[in-house]
C-alpha cells in the first residue's frame, strides 16, 4: 500500500454504483456528486483514490435509503469476482487451502484492509482489520466484506457452511432484517473486532471440483498444467504444480516449496541443480505460461491475474511480463 496515496480499483467503484442504481439512484448524479468522470471508470483495472471511493459510497447509502447497502455490494462482489473464484478452486483441495488464500483476495479491490483467519476453540474467525483509519467506521464497508466473504466461505463445498455467530463494530441499527438473511440470527453489536465464525471442522470438507476447462483455449485444464513432462521428469512436473498452488499467497519461495514437497532446502536446490536449473527460473517458467493462459482468458482482470502469479501489485507483474513477451499484458490480450 501507498501510505501517502491509499486507492482502490475502479471495479469497486462500479460494483457500488451498481447497487445503488439497483435501489433508484440515478448513476449520473451520483457521479457528479462524487466528482467522478464517467471515463474515469471504463477500465477496472485502474485505481482512484480511497478519499473518492468512500465519499461514493457514503452518497450511495445515502440516496438509496439503505444503512444496509454494504450487504447487497458485498453479495455483488461476490458474484463479480467468480471467475477467480473459480480459478483459485482449481488450486485447492479443501476449505483450509482455500482459506489460505482469503487474506491475499481483499488488497485486490485496493487499500483498504485485510481479512485474518483466526482460530478460537471449536471455531474459525474471519476477522475484517482495515487499514487505515477512514475505512474502519463506515458500516457499509464491514458490511460488504463480510457478506462477501460469508457467501464466499458457504459457496465452496457440497454442504453448506453457515456462519455460527457475527460480530460488528457499529451499534445495533433498528432494521435487523439484512443482516439476519447474510448471517444467521446470532448477531452482536458494539464489538472490538467485526468478524465471522464458523464451525472449526469445516476446514476438513473438500473444496467443489469443476468437471470442464475454465476456457476453450486452454489446451488443458490448470491441474493438468506441465502434464506432457510428467512422464520424463514427474520431479520437476510435482515442483511446478507446487509452484502454481503457492502462487496467489505470495509467499512461495524455496523454503515454503520444499516443505510442501518435504524434502529439505539442500536437497531441493540439488536436484534442481541436476537438472540444470534453480528454483528462480522454474518460478519465471511457471509465472510466464500461466500468465499466457490467464490473459486468453477474457473475464479475468489483468490485476486479478498479477495477485494469481502472486505479485502485490500491477507494476510489478507488467514489468515481469515485458521481460517475457516483449509487450505489455494489454497489448498481449489484444493480439
Amino acid at each position: 500500500m501507498t501510505e501517502d496515496f491509499p486507492t482502490v480499483t475502479v471495479s469497486a467503484f462500479n460494483t457500488v454504483l451498481q447497487v445503488a442504481e439497483r435501489f433508484g439512484v440515478q448513476r449520473r448524479e451520483l457521479l457528479a456528486q462524487a466528482h467522478l468522470e464517467p471515463e474515469w471508470l471504463r477500465h477496472r483495472d485502474d485505481r482512484l483514490p480511497v478519499a473518492v471511493f468512500l465519499n461514493l459510497y457514503s452518497l450511495a447509502a445515502r440516496h438509496s435509503g439503505r444503512d444496509d447497502i454494504g450487504i447487497f455490494v458485498g453479495r455483488a462482489n461476490y458474484f463479480t469476482g467468480l471467475n477467480l473464484l473459480l480459478y483459485m478452486s482449481t488450486l485447492c483441495h479443501s476449505l483450509r487451502e482455500y482459506l489460505n488464500l482469503v487474506p491475499s483476495i481483499l488488497r485486490l479491490r485496493g487499500d483498504i484492509g485485510v481479512v485474518a483467519i483466526e482460530r478460537d476453540g471449536d471455531f474459525i474467525r474471519l476477522e475484517w482489520r482495515p487499514l487505515l483509519e477512514q475505512t474502519s467506521d463506515p458500516r457499509f464497508l464491514t458490511d460488504d466484506i463480510l457478506s462477501s466473504s460469508a457467501a464466499i466461505v458457504n459457496a465452496l463445498c457440497v454442504d453448506p457452511i453457515p456462519v455460527r455467530r457475527a460480530h460488528f463494530t457499529y451499534p445495533e441499527p433498528a432494521d435487523r432484517e439484512q443482516l439476519e438473511l447474510a448471517f444467521g440470527a446470532d448477531l452482536h453489536f458494539d464489538q472490538p473486532v467485526s468478524c465471522l465464525y464458523f464451525d472449526r471442522s469445516c476446514l476438513h470438507a473438500p473444496v467443489i471440483k469443476l468437471d470442464y476447462e475454465l476456457d476453450e483455449s486452454w489446451t488443458s485444464a490448470l491441474q493438468d498444467l506441465f502434464e506432457s513432462e510428467s512422464s520424463t521428469d514427474p520431479f520437476l512436473h510435482t515442483v511446478r504444480q507446487a509452484v502454481a498452488r503457492f502462487l496467489p499467497t505470495a509467499e512461495v519461495s524455496i523454503d515454503s516449496l520444499a516443505t510442501e514437497l518435504g524434502v529439505s532446502r539442500r536437497t531441493l536446490q540439488r536436484r534442481l541443480t541436476d537438472r540444470d536449473t534453480h528454483f528462480m527460473q522454474v518460478l519465471a517458467e511457471v509465472r510466464a505460461e500461466l500468465a499466457g493462459r490467464y490473459l486468453s482468458d477474457q473475464r479475468l482482470g489483468i490485476t486479478e491475474i498479477a495477485f494469481l502469479l502472486g505479485y502485490s501489485d500491477l507494476a510489478s507483474f507488467s514489468t515481469a511480463f515485458r521481460g517475457w513477451y516483449d509487450c505489455s499484458p494489454s497489448e498481449f490480450r489484444s493480439r
